[in-house]
């Protein structure tokens, strides 16, 4: 016991030190987010509205497309490993605090000393406790960055599957979209291979020039080049949506068959009433949160690395020994040593080690503040791109319909005599660019919504408390 004292008053003497110990940076920075948004915001919608936004699409394809993409997706994978690495590195960080007791046992048959015949078997096994005094924080500081890595890839993995989510949807819309627009370039077709024919009989009978008879089948061309070239773009998408869901094509091309519609009751998503309100919907800026608190956490226990360590051992041994017959117990135990390391002189090497947490520590709140700021631009872009395609649309709708009404009274006119073949074909080419409008402006409507949707998170939520203080 009288040894023990001097250790228990150096252990005494080390606590104290321990709250000398320099201050850890902050685990958090200033968010650089605008004081309020500078796009039209849409009227409406609620954050429910946003969890359960698929729903609204009213397409089981859409949302089978979403589901099996998720789980095909190699982001998504590498985000659950992540999670699963962050899982293991806390547990391990955790047990650093903890005790750790092994056990040992051992036998050993042969004879007692050289030059006597006698034969001898010792048994023993033992039991080993080692403990590290978490004086100076180094080893909660190594949890607590472990803590908030962990809760970083969680919110990773669902960034991750919001991302895929949009870019199936996005593809599917697209596809249908180009879908439509292959139905439109096909009627376009169809109407002017009909013109050429009509002129050519025309042109046979000596009614119609030559020239004009030749426009007429130069238009017909025109319009199969562009049915061939619309198709490629849907087939080009068609392997594009088996590429990211690994849905068999035929089963795809099958179920594309079914007609589809616009769904008219996407809208209505709720945004923050301003930008600083987003953090708390953006998996990727949690992420990056949680980096810069583990980053923070990472000096800390650089810092403590550089002071002295406190360690505790001990052992159990029980035993016994056999020779000529007799058999003798032994059994003994010890509780030490309790040492004290000190770095003394290591070239630099601790310091250095700070020095370079402590850069990491300033990468990772520059990249969180980055972080925010693109986020704030993305939903700046869909509203932007949102409101531009809403104001658009009725506009297009009536320069369609007027360009429509112009072309039908054109070739009307053409093929009852009064009219000419030129002034038919800028009539369609008017006509069917804004019918071609028409379908675009419709895609970029979903588009921006569905953009929107993944700006603002797709629904996810900031844990509360966060992992990191539980």
């Amino acid at each position: 016991m009288k040894l023990l004292r001097p250790l228990a008053a150096a252990a005494g003497v080390l606590s104290l030190l321990a709250g000398c110990a320099l201050p850890r940076p902050p685990s958090t920075t200033a968010s650089p987010a605008p004081p309020r948004w500078y796009a039209p915001l849409p009227h409406g919608g609620t954050q429910a509205d946003l969890r359960q936004w698929w729903r609204r699409f009213d397409d089981p394809l859409l949302a089978d497309l979403v589901e099996a993409a998720q789980a095909a997706s190699p982001d998504v994978a590498t985000a659950g490993a992540r999670i699963a690495e962050a899982r293991s590195a806390r547990v391990a960080a955790g047990a650093a605090t903890l005790p750790a007791v092994d056990a040992s046992v051992s036998a050993v048959r042969g004879n007692a000393q050289s030059g006597v015949p006698a034969l001898s078997t010792v048994v023993q096994n033992s039991v080993q406790v080692s403990w590290e005094a978490d004086l100076f924080g180094g080893l909660g500081s190594r949890v607590d960055a472990a803590t908030s890595r962990l809760a970083g890839a969680e919110a990773g993995w669902h960034e991750a599957r919001v991302a895929v989510a949009a870019e199936t949807a996005t593809t599917y819309v697209d596809l249908r979209t180009c879908t439509g627009l292959v139905a439109v370039t096909r009627n376009d077709a169809a109407s002017r291979a009909e013109t050429a024919r009509l002129t050519r009989l025309s042109a046979d009978a000596g009614f119609t020039a030559p020239a004009v008879a030749a426009q007429a089948r130069a238009s017909a061309a025109e319009g199969a080049v562009r049915v061939t070239q619309q198709q490629a773009q849907c087939d080009l998408l068609v392997k594009g949506l088996v590429a990211l869901t690994g849905m068999a094509e035929p089963e795809l091309r099958r179920r594309l068959a079914a007609p589809w519609e616009e769904p008219a009751g996407i809208g209505r998503v709720a945004v923050p009433s301003v930008p600083a309100a987003l953090l708390a919907q953006r998996p990727d800026i949690y992420a990056a949160e949680r980096e810069v608190a583990a980053a923070s956490a990472d000096v800390g226990a650089a810092r403590a690395d550089r002071f002295p360590r406190l360690t505790l051992t001990g052992q159990i041994n029980n035993g016994w020994i056999r020779v000529n017959g007799q058999t003798s117990n032994a059994r003994t135990w010890a509780i030490g040593p309790l040492a004290v390391t000190l770095p003394l002189f290591d070239g630099g090497r601790l310091a250095a080690a700070e020095d370079a947490a402590a850069a990491r520590y300033e990468e990772a709140a520059l990249l969180y503040a980055a972080r925010v700021r693109l986020a704030v631009r993305e939903v700046e872009e869909a509203l932007v791109n949102l409101d531009s395609a809403i104001s658009r649309s009725e506009d297009v709708r009536t320069a369609y319909e007027g360009y429509r009404a112009s072309f039908l009274a054109a070739e009307a006119r053409y093929r009852s005599g009064l009219g000419s073949l030129i002034e038919m074909e800028d009539q369609r080419r008017l006509a069917l660019g804004a019918e071609l409008a028409l379908a675009n402006v419709q895609r970029d409507r979903l588009a921006a919504w569905i953009a929107l949707y993944r700006a603002l998170g797709g629904g996810w939520e900031r844990p509360e408390p966060p992992l990191a203080q539980q």
